[in-house]
């Protein structure tokens, strides 16, 4: 930010298309940042750090860190074939005398990771930078059960979303944590972040209106109640709410606006259930999702407090309201 004309770093992947659009994808660990990024269909720039200057994204690294709890070719193939000679399996259990590894085995631990070149993934895009990009994804695996698969939203709501960074720590993404755990890391990488954070959402906020640039967030967590009692979505049903989203196709469906956090959620994607793009009639108690809305709705704005009156506008008001 302090670079004449200012560039903006930002935690996130990102991938463009055949016809050259851009897509960002901002996240903490666990939400399904480097496995939706890698797409058979689309070109990987990077999987962790960027920048965008006055031409467009560049990357920062050469290489790629992806979990592998559970990974297997049918689910995840890019990731699950990038792992050969040159790359780094950490924390995963090897079996048989050919030192097979086992991604279901999470004896030592959930949070099995793998480090490879990005020249790994197949068709990666050699040039490391891209144009300006057309659509910006937050992720988040709300453990609570509260936020729907995908939602629209607005310049401003979406500065509110950038600022605040939520996901829910569970099991398998830091040490320690066993039950969901609620995080706000501002700027979805608040430790990567040196000057204020509405510097950072300043630039942003200046970027996506330069450049019309739509904005979503994508909940990769549970659907059905919290975790323990709800299913996490599949990666099958986040990644149809990503193509929707960068086929365009999510543009012309019928919205819904969320009663407490106020942005619009798609009441029909093709392959998505839609019970579960109305997250709160997958509930079987519905008034127990009420409580639990409320709940995650105050520990929003109560992190928000610190930003209120801060930088150019304080995007209080486009946040959740109860």
């Amino acid at each position: 930010p302090l670079a004449d004309p200012p560039q903006l770093p930002m935690h996130c992947s990102a991938n463009v298309g055949r016809e050259g659009d851009v897509a960002l994808f901002f996240g903490l660990s666990g939400t399904g940042k480097t496995t939706l990024s890698a797409d058979p269909h689309r070109a990987l720039i990077g999987d962790d750090e960027h920048g965008w200057d006055e031409d467009g994204i560049y990357n920062f690294e050469g290489g790629c860190y992806a979990k592998t709890i559970n990974l297997s070719e049918a689910t995840e193939p890019d990731i699950y074939r990038a792992i050969h000679t040159d790359a780094l399996l950490e924390n995963v259990v090897l079996t048989g005398d050919k030192n097979v590894p086992d991604y279901f085995d999470t004896s030592i631990t959930e949070n099995g990771r793998v480090s490879y070149p990005i020249f790994h993934i197949p068709g990666y895009h050699q040039e490391q930078m891209a144009g300006h990009p057309e659509n910006i994804i937050f992720l988040s695996c709300d453990a609570f059960g509260v936020l729907p698969p995908v939602a629209k939203l607005t310049p401003e709501q979406a500065m509110y979303h950038f600022m605040s960074g939520y996901t829910a720590k569970v099991a398998g993404t830091e040490r320690g944590i066993t039950e969901p755990v609620a995080t706000f890391s501002t700027c979805f990488g608040a430790a990567f972040m040196t000057l204020h954070p509405t510097d950072y959402a300043e630039l942003l906020a200046k970027k996506l209106k330069k450049h019309g640039t739509h904005t979503y967030l994508v909940n990769s967590g549970w659907a059905g109640g919290a975790y323990g009692e709800g299913k996490r979505m599949s990666i099958k049903t986040t990644r149809t709410c990503i193509d929707a989203i960068l086929d365009g196709s999510i543009q012309h469906t019928e919205f819904t606006k969320h009663p407490i956090f106020g942005f619009d959620v798609p009441v029909h994607l093709d392959g998505v259930d839609s019970s579960v793009l109305d997250i709160k009639s997958s509930w079987s108690d519905p008034a127990k999702y009420d409580q639990q809305a409320k709940k995650l709705a105050t520990m929003f704005i109560e992190n928000f407090k610190k930003y209120e009156g801060k930088g150019d506008v304080d995007y209080t008001a486009y946040g959740p309201q109860i």
